[in-house]
């Protein structure tokens, strides 16, 4: 299990589109909206995809100034420990 949270940056009159483009990014979630051009967002890995892979693809959405790491959690340990079971 890997989870991340971030702030997102863009214009705040780019604020819609770039919502509507990372709503269809597997694995993220948007929680909070300042109203000045800040997202707060969790990406979660999950069946099909990783964390990396949907962190690159917000890099690359039209609009996105900047994103900043806040929080990282990875447990694989657990992973390998059940997988054993």
């Amino acid at each position: 299990m890997e989870i991340s949270s971030m702030i997102l940056r863009t214009k705040p009159e780019r604020l819609e589109g770039v919502r509507h483009q990372v709503d269809r990014i597997p694995g993220v979630e948007i929680h909070g909206d300042t109203g000045d051009g800040r997202l707060v967002v969790t990406v979660e890995d999950g069946e099909g995809y990783r964390v990396e892979d949907s962190i690159t693809k917000l890099h690359e959405v039209d609009g996105v100034l900047a994103i900043s790491l806040v929080y990282e959690y990875c447990d694989d340990g657990l992973e390998t420990a059940e997988a054993k079971q």
